[in-house]
Formats: C-alpha cells, structure tokens, sequence
C-alpha cells in the first residue's frame, strides 16, 4: 500500500527506533544473570528510543504536538495535530527478554486518530492504517476473524501487577468469560493485542487502566480492519477512559455484555 507523506514518515521513524531498540534487546540475555539486573538499561533503552522517535517526528513535522509515554507532552504551533507514541510498549517483556514488544506512533488530528503505525521489530510486522483506506500488516490487507461463536473465539487481556486496584474487577471478568471462551491470553504488550484483533488471530480484547500511548495506534488499526471498539463505560471516550472493549462485529455484543456485567 503507497501511504500518505505522514504515514510513510511515522513507518520509516518506527523502523529506526525498532533498529535501536532491536540492538538493546541483543544485550537483555546477557544482563539477566548480573547482580545489577536489566531494569536501569532498558530504561534507558526506553528514553533513548522515545528521544528518537521525538526528534524524527518533530523534524518532519515541526508544527504538531507530541505526547509520550516517557517525557512531557509537547504543544504544537498547530493545535489540531499531536503525535501518540510509545517507544516500547512491552517494557516488562523486554526487560525480561521476551519477543513480545512493539514501537507504537499514532496521529491524532482533531480529536480523532487518523493514522497509526504499531512496528513488532523483532517478528518484522509492520501494522499500520490511515482512517478511510484500510489496514495493513506488511503488504497484506488486515481483517478481523469471522468467527460467531464465543465458544470458538480467544480474547486476550492484561492483568493486573503490583497492586494495580483493577484485580478484583479483571478475575471476576475472567470467572465469567472462561467458560463461555476457547481461551484467555495474555501477552503483555496492549498494542500488539490490538494488532492482533485487527490480524484475526485474537477475536477480542479487553483491559483496563490503559494510557493514550497503549492505545492510539491501535484504535484505527482495529477499525480499519472491521473491528469495533468502545470505551467500557458505553458512553465513555475510548482514548482517554483508559478501559477498552473491543472485538470482531458477530462477536462484540455478546462479549460486551459477558464483560460489562462487572463494571
């Protein structure tokens, strides 16, 4: 798929942070087994990546604002367009050397995301999408499972850790959903899950006590494959209630419902 200027500068800049990040990963293994431990340097490797990503972004686009995970948001001459990025979305993967972690850009203009990019550097996919003209991973076009059945259907989740107050919540939404599902994931890398909805290889997704940056790119990705999306509250702001259900068409009101009776 030939891209927009904008969607072909947020690809070449997830690719080169993905690069960098790529490299860091190489030295996780080796980390492991020092009584220091990984965490300072992939930290680093997180600031280091983000400062990338910003630099880039801002050299294409001095205009538009930018809002990261690692450092404070930054306003744009034009205040219709910002910049959503996570640099390392499965930081706790990395850290403890998992492949499972992605490069995450999305272009938000006028409240709306409009363009996202979420780059798994160490499998190469690149899924990306542009509201109105599809979704992609690589060249191949994106679209959503078309399974009806929640018995046959896999949803994947994010748990709660280190005292997050959402556990209650999630193991009731699990106590429920279990037996009515094929099976729960989970996979630790918001962006990818979201990726992998719009892939068919998840039938739905849901979690909460997500941030702007977990999600933006995925959001149009999702619906550029024929996904649906909503916040958990139904009249809540998907991207900025931070509590997300979505899932194929056939499945997602019967999921919905099986999720919502706990909130």
């Amino acid at each position: 798929m030939a891209g927009s200027a904008n969607l072909n500068v947020m690809m070449k800049v997830a690719r080169k942070a993905g690069r960098g990040l790529l490299k860091d990963f190489g030295e996780v293994e080796n980390l492991q087994v020092s009584a220091k431990g990984p965490g300072d340097f992939v930290s680093r490797a997180d600031k280091q990546a983000e400062e990338t990503i910003r630099e880039e972004l801002m050299e294409a686009r001095p205009t538009y604002g930018f809002l990261g995970e690692e450092g404070a948001e930054i306003e744009g001459k034009d205040p219709t367009r910002r910049w959503i990025v996570d640099p390392l979305d499965g930081t706790t993967n990395f850290l403890h050397g998992l492949p499972h972690w992605a490069v995450s850009i999305a272009l938000e203009h006028k409240g709306q995301i409009v363009a996202g990019v979420i780059y798994d550097p160490v499998k190469d996919e690149m899924f990306y999408a542009e509201k109105g003209f599809g979704a992609f991973v690589n060249e191949a076009r994106l679209r959503v499972s078309g399974r009806h059945r929640m018995a046959e259907a896999i949803f994947a989740t994010g748990l709660p850790f280190s005292g997050r107050p959402d556990l209650p919540e999630t193991l009731q939404d699990l106590a429920r959903l279990l037996p009515a599902c094929a099976g729960v994931r989970r996979f630790g890398a918001a962006s990818l899950d979201l990726a992998y909805v719009a892939a068919g290889r998840y039938d739905g997704f849901w979690e909460r006590g997500l941030n702007a940056w977990d999600i933006a790119a995925g959001i149009v990705i999702l619906k550029e494959a024929g996904g649906l999306i909503e916040a958990m509250n139904p009249e809540g702001d998907v991207l900025n209630d931070g509590a997300l259900i979505c899932a194929n068409e056939p499945i997602f009101d019967t999921f919905a419902k099986v999720i919502r009776k706990g909130s």
